[in-house]
């Protein structure tokens, strides 16, 4: 079977086609970077008028690329949440009525219970085919949400904590435009501390307490803009050799806090197996760090592509159609959630 997912929670719109539950056709993603870069973040009105101009034209191309036609899906699943309200209804308002058009069953996806599932897809060239097995700490961080779960099969999890204010990828955005890097600040600070050592500036790891599962990353975010200010460190000033080693201690003190809580909750359910998914888990030295951790201490550690580990649309097709197999379909008056809960 055919599945057609639709992703549209926040400020990138996608669409991919899925064979047989896993198997990536197609995965298109239209970006916003553009247009939300002059504002050091996302407008979400200006996402939302996007994603109408762009919900379209991502469909046919998803469908274009797969080399089937829209008779040919067997089912459509689309994100109802957790993001943006007015980005997600765009997404959805077109996934019913193509469902309500073509008597397809209709499946509403929590897009972050998605992204833990990220690690099953498998390109039609072979890539992703080493999967984990359940059960598995999945740590899920991007620019909106860090949240640490544990995952049971695919259709069942324990939230064992999350961010408590600003989320690790809003923080790394929020320092970037501190230091004049502009936006989406993750990219832009994990290039410039490549090759720095990140102990030239060093700033304190906010672990709350030892054990805790929770993230707060506000006060980090804080102490990069107390250091600007300590050291009179104007805009006039924010040259690369100045803020590069201020990007690397503030991306080592992050890090070092995501690996900490991932070994913290994988000894705290018993498992050895970890995946990280969400934009930040892009981050090179996120994903060296665990890497080299779990060659060291003998856990298993999987992170998809990085096409996949952001906003798209072939985890929720992946999803939509483990729950359409476990029968949980959706029906026509499915709304928009833009929390968390299921």
């Amino acid at each position: 079977m055919l599945t057609l997912g639709i992703e549209s929670s926040c400020d990138d719109t996608s669409c991919a086609v899925l064979k047989d539950k896993d198997e990536v056709l197609s995965c298109v993603v239209s970006s916003q970077d553009d247009i939300h870069s002059l504002y050091g973040g996302i407008v979400p009105e200006l996402a939302s008028r996007r994603h109408i101009e762009m919900v379209v034209p991502v469909v046919e191309e998803a469908l274009k690329r797969a080399g089937v036609g829209i008779t040919d899906i067997g089912a459509i699943a689309a994100t109802r949440g957790p993001g943006l309200v007015g980005s997600i209804l765009i997404g959805l308002n077109f996934a019913k009525a193509v469902a309500y058009a073509h008597k397809l069953p209709l499946i509403g996806v929590n897009h972050l219970e998605a992204h833990a599932q990220a690690a099953f897809l498998k390109d039609k060239d072979g890539a992703g085919a080493t999967t984990p097995e359940f059960p598995f700490i999945a740590l899920i961080v991007s620019g909106g949400h860090t949240s640490l779960l544990y995952v049971t099969d695919h259709t069942s999890y324990e939230l064992l904590g999350q961010s408590r204010d600003d989320a690790a990828g809003e923080a790394f955005d929020k320092v970037a435009k501190l230091l004049g890097l502009g936006y989406p600040g993750g990219v832009a600070i994990d290039r410039l501390s490549k090759g720095v050592d990140p102990g030239l500036v060093e700033f304190k790891r906010p672990i709350i307490s030892k054990g805790n599962l929770e993230f707060s990353f506000s006060g980090i975010k804080t102490a990069v803009l107390t250091y600007l200010k300590k050291n009179n460190i104007e805009k006039e000033d924010l040259s690369e050799d100045v803020i590069a080693p201020i990007a690397s201690g503030f991306q080592e003190a992050a890090v070092d806090v995501l690996v900490k809580k991932c070994v913290w909750a994988m000894e705290a359910k018993y498992t050895d197996n970890l995946v990280i998914s969400g934009g930040v888990a892009c981050n090179s030295r996120l994903r060296e760090k665990l890497s080299l951790l779990s060659e060291k201490e003998g856990f298993k550690f999987f992170a998809p592509p990085p096409r996949y580990c952001s906003d798209n649309a072939a985890m929720i097709a992946f999803l939509g159609g483990q729950m359409l197999s476990a029968g949980d379909e959706s029906g026509l008056d499915l709304n928009a959630t833009p929390d968390f809960l299921s």
